[in-house]
C-alpha cells in the first residue's frame, strides 16, 4: 500500500471562486464529488481511497444557492414551527446543529413570527458563536449551537408573549454557561398563554436548588409588571452556574400544608385585588385553614402600560413539591370582561385540578425536572409526575433524538381514593453531562 498523504484529502478552500470538492485520487485523478455548477453528487458506497489501509471515504458538502444551509451527517432535520424552543434549547446543550424547513410553509402568512425572530435574538445573546441562518421567507431556519457564555445581558421580548416564554428556556440554559447569567427581560410579565413570572418563581427555582443548582446569585425578580397588550414590565434573572447536576430521587410528594398565592392589579382600582382574595379563599379555605394571597397593587411607573388583573396561586407540600395554578384578566379590547368575583373562583379550581392530577412536579415544570435528570451525573433518578402533557411528551421525543436518552415510564395507580388520579414514575440514568466551559477560578 502507499504511503499515507493527507493532501489526497484536502478539499478546496472555501475562498476559491469555483469550489469543486474534489479529493485527488492515486493516479492524480480528481474522483467524484461535487461538480463545477457546485451541486451535490453523492458517491456510491464503494467510492472510497483504501490508504494505508485505513478507509477514507469522499464527502461532498452539499450547499445551496445563495445560503450555505447544509446540515452536517450529526445534525437533526424537522418539518413546521411546533416546538421550536425545545429543538434550539436541546440543540444548545447538546451542540448539535438542526435545521427546520416548511415553517408555516402554507399559511398566508409564512415564515417566522415575531416573538420566534426575537427568542432566536436572545439564544444568539447569550451564546458565542452560533450560527444562524433564516432564508428571505423565513420558512427555513439552520442553527449550528456555539458556546453558552451568560454575562450581564439586557433583553427586550416581544409583546405577543410573555416573559415567561423566554424565561422557560433560560432556566434550562442558565446553569451552564460559562459565566453566572444575569440578564435583564423587559416586556408582558402576566398574560393567558405562558406561565407568568410569579409561578415560575415559586415553583421552578425551588426545583433547581433540588438539582444542587442553588446559592445567594439564584434570583428571580420582578421590578415592573406589565400586562398585554402593550407590556412595559421588567424582570431581573440571576442565575449561578454549575458544574453538573447531581441525580434526584423524588417520589413521595407528601401532603399539601399550605397555599400561597399572589393577586396582582395594574393600573385599576385596588380594590380588585380584594375582591380576587375574597373569592379565591371562600374554596380552598374548606380544604385548608393555611391560606395566604398577598395583593400587589401596582400604580405609576412599576405599573406597565396596559390595565388588568390577576391571581398566582402555589401550593406547598410536607415533601417540598409546588404545584401551581394562575389566570389573567383578557387583554384591554379584547374579549369579554371578566369579573374578579369569577377570577378568583375559577382560578382556586384550577388549583384543585393541579392537585388532583398530583405528583411532585407540576404540569408546568414537567419539561424542565426531565431535562435536569438527562443531564445529570450517571446515575439513576426518579421523579413522580402526574398526567403527562402533550408538551412533555414531545419533549421525551427529543430527549431522545439529542441524548439518546429513554426513560422508564411506570403507571403508579394510587390504592386510596384521596391521592388524585393516576400517576407516572419515570426514571432514567443521566449522561453525566459535564458544563466544560464554566470558569475554573
Amino acid at each position: 500500500p502507499l504511503p499515507f498523504d493527507p493532501r489526497r484529502c484536502l478539499r478546496v478552500p472555501s475562498s476559491c471562486s469555483k469550489p469543486r470538492g474534489r479529493a485527488l485520487g492515486t493516479a492524480g485523478q480528481p474522483q467524484r464529488g461535487c461538480d463545477h455548477n457546485n451541486e451535490a453528487i453523492r458517491p456510491p458506497a464503494s467510492a472510497r481511497l483504501v490508504v494505508g489501509g485505513a478507509r477514507c471515504y469522499l464527502r461532498s458538502s452539499s450547499s445551496s444557492s445563495g445560503s450555505n444551509m447544509a446540515s452536517q451527517s450529526h445534525s437533526l432535520s424537522y418539518v413546521g414551527c411546533n416546538f421550536l424552543r425545545q429543538r434550539l434549547v436541546l440543540s444548545t446543550l447538546s451542540g448539535r446543529p438542526v435545521k427546520i424547513r416548511k415553517i408555516r410553509a402554507k399559511d398566508d402568512n409564512p415564515g417566522l413570527r415575531d416573538f420566534e425572530a426575537n427568542f432566536i435574538r436572545l439564544i444568539d445573546k447569550i451564546t458565542n458563536g452560533s450560527r444562524i441562518e433564516i432564508n428571505q421567507t423565513g420558512t427555513t431556519l439552520y442553527y449550528q449551537p456555539g458556546l453558552l457564555y451568560g454575562g450581564s445581558l439586557e433583553h427586550d421580548c416581544s409583546p405577543n408573549r410573555s416573559i415567561g416564554y423566554y424565561l422557560e428556556s433560560l432556566l434550562c440554559l442558565a446553569p451552564f454557561m460559562k459565566h453566572s447569567l444575569r440578564i435583564v427581560l423587559r416586556g408582558v410579565t402576566n398574560d393567558q398563554v405562558d406561565p407568568s413570572v410569579d409561578v415560575l418563581k415559586a415553583t421552578a427555582l425551588p426545583l433547581l436548588k433540588r438539582f444542587g443548582i442553588d446559592g445567594e446569585e439564584l434570583e428571580l425578580k420582578i421590578t415592573r409588571r406589565g400586562m398585554p397588550p402593550k407590556g412595559g414590565g421588567e424582570v431581573v434573572f440571576v442565575c449561578p452556574v454549575k458544574k453538573a447536576v447531581r441525580p434526584v430521587q423524588f417520589t413521595d410528594p407528601g401532603k399539601i400544608k399550605r397555599i400561597r398565592g399572589v393577586a396582582y392589579s395594574v393600573r385599576v382600582s385596588p380594590q380588585i385585588a380584594n375582591r380576587i382574595v375574597d373569592s379565591a379563599r371562600s374554596i380552598l379555605n374548606k380544604f385548608l385553614p393555611d391560606i395566604y394571597i398577598y395583593t400587589d397593587h401596582l400604580k405609576g411607573t412599576s405599573s406597565g402600560k396596559s390595565p388588568g388583573f390577576g391571581l398566582s396561586l402555589v401550593a406547598e407540600t410536607t415533601n417540598g413539591a409546588f404545584l401551581s395554578a394562575e389566570l389573567a384578566s383578557n387583554p384591554q379590547g379584547e374579549g369579554v370582561a371578566i369579573l374578579p368575583e369569577d377570577l378568583g373562583t375559577n382560578c382556586a379550581r384550577l388549583l384543585l385540578e393541579e392537585i388532583y392530577r398530583g405528583g411532585c412536579v407540576d404540569s408546568t415544570n414537567q419539561s424542565l425536572v426531565l431535562l435536569l435528570m438527562t443531564l445529570g451525573q450517571q446515575d439513576v433518578s426518579k421523579v413522580l409526575l402526574g398526567t403527562l402533557s402533550p408538551y412533555t411528551i414531545e419533549f421525551l421525543r427529543h430527549l431522545r433524538s439529542y441524548f439518546q436518552v429513554m426513560f422508564k415510564i411506570e403507571m403508579k395507580l394510587s390504592d386510596e381514593e384521596r391521592k388524585g388520579g393516576e400517576k407516572v414514575l419515570m426514571t432514567c440514568v443521566g449522561t453525566g453531562f459535564s458544563n466544560l466551559s464554566k470558569t475554573i477560578k
